[in-house]
């Protein structure tokens, strides 16, 4: 009998190449997106030279607030001029999610002493403290959130912001446990350290990834 060849193809319905989802999708545990933060011109330049910190309070209680809906951090810094709004770019690794679409959550403000990392508040859920209805997250630790790029500023001040992004992402030195890398071989996002397991396949020998949309050997028996 001749075994003419064996292997598969999938088709992912997710968009995991970009590690990114619409603001309406739940986020999943320990993924890496992208998400925004609106602020003044002053306050950018502070967090991409130091980081962020930490708020105080919020609805959520202390964190950071980012949304993956860029109209939500084009809103903010509410009441500022056009010309001082700025939206940061982020990559945010969310680790463990909880879920709060209600008032009076019982988890509203002790989600993380649960053991959860970010807090997601999903558009149109009906809080009083969203009335504009946009998704909104709160990361409880701030190295979790690396400003990677300026997605909106007023122009005499866009190419300024975006050298100093260029300049952080430049000096900072050492590995970063929650960057971003890309399999070599099916193309989609990880996170350094965690690289997918590659090994030979069993018919032909290629080196191969378990998430490959596809991959076809002919063999002989």
């Amino acid at each position: 009998m001749s075994l003419q060849f064996f292997g598969w193809e999938v088709t992912y319905d997710d968009a995991s190449p970009h590690m990114e989802l619409g603001a309406s999708q739940e986020p999943k545990d320990r993924g890496v997106y992208t998400m925004y933060h609106g602020t003044s011109v002053a306050n950018a330049q502070l967090i991409i030279a130091n980081g962020f910190k930490q708020s105080s309070g919020g609805m959520l209680g202390p964190g950071v607030y980012v949304s993956r809906d860029r109209k939500k951090a084009e809103r903010y810094p509410l009441n500022s001029s056009l010309s001082d709004r700025v939206v940061l770019e982020l990559r945010v690794r969310v680790g463990r999610v909880k879920r709060i679409d209600k008032d009076n959550h019982p988890m509203q403000y002790t989600w993380n002493t649960q053991g959860y990392d970010t807090a997601w508040v999903p558009p149109n859920c009906g809080m009083k403290a969203v009335p504009s209805g946009l998704e909104e997250d709160c990361v409880f630790d701030p190295k979790r959130v690396k400003v990677v790029g300026i997605a909106k500023a007023a122009p005499n001040v866009l190419a300024d912001l975006q050298q100093r992004v260029t300049n952080s992402l430049t000096n900072q030195s050492g590995g970063d446990g929650g960057a971003v890398d890309v399999c070599s071989l099916c193309k989609r996002k990880t996170l350094q350290g965690s690289p997918h397991i590659q090994q030979p396949c069993w018919g032909c020998g290629q080196n191969i990834c378990t998430l490959m949309t596809k991959h076809v050997c002919r063999v002989s028996a």
